[in-house]
């Protein structure tokens, strides 16, 4: 275990191929392994292709245009701003920033959004706050805002009660945000530990945002690559010892699709009073009940649940019977309503993709099971995760009955330096995102540590990795899709 150093930021763009017919779509595509290369070296040529992207590393258009009427109005031509959703958000983005990039900056109001202005050299500072919280504008709310008709109330008890019926927690323990970073900022926060200056445990490669919250927003995070031998048992003594203001998990792992052994993390946890977050973003709450060893349950509604990658949002779930029950809940609801509430547009449409939720992962299922199992016998392939193949006894402790293993899953091949070439030949959709009803695919690693590719290969994490997150299309499509591309293997 060691504690963990900085990531650097980076981003996601759109290219230019089909995207979901929606004009507030969050997927991006990166159609060749040149192109993914080219836009992380800052190739004009690339570069001059972006439209949008994802919402918290990419501004869409309407955000972009809602940013430059504030700045406008609100700033002067040496000073960069950025909008955010509430008073109580715009207040936590000044202190962080401000303490981050050592100078002083202000808040003003913006007919009736929150605008944080600051030097210009501060601004990365500023969209390092927006990124990393997820306390987001998204683009419903900037586009009425443009048309002047921004919109009040919520609907994010709605959802609660629909996601109640699926995650097992009570729709008052359940809480919506604008994100899932924010959901997960948000549980951060609430954390007791915090306040005794604690830092955070992290067990197994996680998303990079999720190690970027905890370092940040935290007191720094430690962080066990891969939790199992002797370094997983020293982890548990120091849980045990009550080291950490909480212990963090993905169920399973993104991308390596590993699982701890959560019974022997949730009984360290137990032992000592320390809070356990797990989320589920991976799998989603159809296939796994995370809530049977977490005190919190984290998780994108972007991916899975929403099916559509039209919408961001994101939930947190506190287990009703956990000993910090009561000292997260009045946090967690002050945060989902006063701090990064989602927006009552963005709810409307989640409500209605979320009907289709239950139906969609028996397919995703079923062709990530079948796909992993074809790729692993495939002779041109070194090694598959998922989490039918993949920490499996551990998985399955936590599967929900009628559940399954996931439509996630990550491979890399014999021959690495071929990689791009399988790559620009695979006919699916190509991007970072995860969890649409298409099948998407990308070389993770590039995208997520392309300035560290040697740390991440040394947590195991190859620099050719090639993640697929598969969709609706018959499996028949897209194992023809995969034996197209391998044979350029």
């Amino acid at each position: 275990m060691r504690d963990l150093e900085a990531n650097p930021a980076w981003q996601e763009v759109d290219l230019g191929l089909p995207l979901p017919d929606s004009p507030h779509a969050c997927s991006v595509c990166l159609p060749t392994w040149n192109s993914i290369i080219g836009y992380e070296e800052g190739r004009p040529k690339i570069l001059k292709r972006m439209r949008t992207g994802y919402p918290r590393f990419f501004k869409h258009p309407v955000v972009e245009r809602l940013f430059a009427n504030a700045k406008a109005e609100v700033a002067t031509a040496q000073e960069e701003i950025i909008v955010l959703p509430t008073r109580a958000s715009v207040q936590r983005a000044h202190r962080w920033v401000e303490r981050r990039a050592k100078t002083a900056i202000r808040i003003t109001s913006f007919h009736g959004l929150q605008v944080l202005v600051v030097p210009t050299k501060a601004k990365q500072e500023a969209d390092f706050y927006w990124r990393f919280s997820g306390e987001i504008v998204s683009s419903r709310q900037a586009q009425d805002f443009l048309e002047g008709k921004l919109r009040s109330g919520t609907k994010s008890h709605l959802i609660s009660r629909a996601l109640s019926k699926i995650s097992g927690a009570t729709p008052d323990n359940t809480f919506i945000f604008s994100s899932g970073m924010a959901a997960v900022t948000a549980v951060l926060r609430a954390l007791p530990g915090m306040l005794e200056g604690k830092k955070t445990l992290q067990l197994e490669f996680p998303y990079v945002d999720s190690l970027k919250v905890q370092e940040h927003f935290g007191h720094g995070v430690v962080y066990l690559n891969e939790a199992t031998g002797e370094s997983f048992d020293e982890a548990l003594m120091r849980i045990r010892q009550g080291e950490f203001a909480g212990v963090f998990t993905e169920v399973p792992s993104n991308p390596l699709l590993r699982t701890v052994d959560l019974h022997r993390v949730s009984k360290a946890c137990e032992d000592s009073g320390t809070p356990f977050i797990i989320d589920d973003s991976a799998a989603g709450p159809h296939n796994v009940q995370a809530l049977r060893f977490a005190d919190v349950v984290t998780g994108s509604l972007t991916k899975w649940i929403s099916g559509e990658g039209d919408v961001m949002a994101g939930m947190a779930s506190i287990r009703a019977d956990s000993p910090v029950a009561s000292a997260l809940r009045a946090s967690l609801q002050e945060d989902a309503s006063e701090c990064a509430p989602l927006y009552i547009a963005d709810a409307e449409v989640l409500l209605s993709n979320l009907k289709g939720y239950s139906k969609r992962m028996k397919t995703v299922n079923a062709s990530g099971q079948a796909l992993a199992a074809w790729l692993a016998a495939h002779p041109a392939v070194a090694e598959v995760w998922h989490p039918s193949l993949t920490h499996r006894e551990n998985y399955e402790a936590i599967m929900r009955k009628g559940g399954g293993y996931g439509g996630l899953l990550s491979f890399v091949l014999k021959n690495v330096k071929k990689t791009p070439k399988v790559y620009d030949a695979l006919r699916v959709s190509k991007g970072p995102s995860f969890g649409t009803s298409f099948t998407m695919a990308c070389p993770y690693t590039q995208l997520a540590h392309y300035h560290e590719l040697e740390w991440a290969e040394g947590c195991g994490v190859s620099p050719f990795l090639l993640r697929v997150s598969c969709g609706l299309e018959p499996l028949e499509t897209v194992i023809a899709a995969f034996e197209e591309a391998l044979a350029q293997a």
